[in-house]
């Protein structure tokens, strides 16, 4: 099975793979990166994360992506389409390490993941879920042209967590970028 990798103006999109542990395991013990991602784990734990999203990539055929800046190499986050069973709806999630916060790469990926869950993956809705609290994620989802559909529940270990599903049909995703 090929994988797809995906090239912006500053990022490459690509499957998670084994070199990605040490920038994975830095964002996921960052508890600014991961205040929303469910807290800060341990390497050990993160090393299991990368797996589960290596994995969906096999069993399902998509998971998020590493991000990767082009210009130094470097594990900038993960982001892409992420639906696992139980989960509310197909979705386009997104985190990135705290250097890189703030420099409009989350922005850059998801709309490039966008693209791919709509147009390849055939997606006809996209959702993101976000607490309500979390105002960059709700920015970016903003931006991007998502809007709140209300609030909706996440499966075990998330079931706890209050959450809203931001999102937009792919007809909507493609009038905006035919805007543009």
């Amino acid at each position: 099975m090929t994988h797809p990798v995906l090239f912006t103006e500053r990022l490459i999109l690509r499957r998670p793979a084994p070199e990605d542990l040490d920038g994975w395991a830095a964002f996921s013990a960052d508890p600014v990166a991961m205040e929303h991602l469910g807290g800060p784990v341990d390497r050990s734990v993160a090393w299991r994360h990368l797996c589960i999203m290596a994995g969906a990539w096999e069993i399902a055929g998509y998971g998020m992506f590493s991000v990767i800046e082009r210009a130094t190499g470097k594990w900038v986050g993960r982001l892409g389409p992420w639906m696992p069973e139980g989960w509310p709806g197909t979705e386009v999630g997104w985190g990135v390490a705290s250097e890189f916060a703030g420099k409009g790469y989350a922005h850059e990926g998801a709309v490039a993941a966008m693209d791919y869950a709509v147009e390849i993956l055939g997606w006809t809705t996209v959702i993101h879920t976000i607490a309500p609290e979390n105002s960059r994620s709700i920015r970016l989802a903003q931006r991007l042209g998502s809007y709140n559909m209300g609030p909706t529940k996440l499966p075990a270990p998330y079931a706890d967590v209050t959450v809203d599903a931001w999102g937009q049909t792919a007809a909507e995703w493609r009038a905006r970028r035919a805007a543009k």
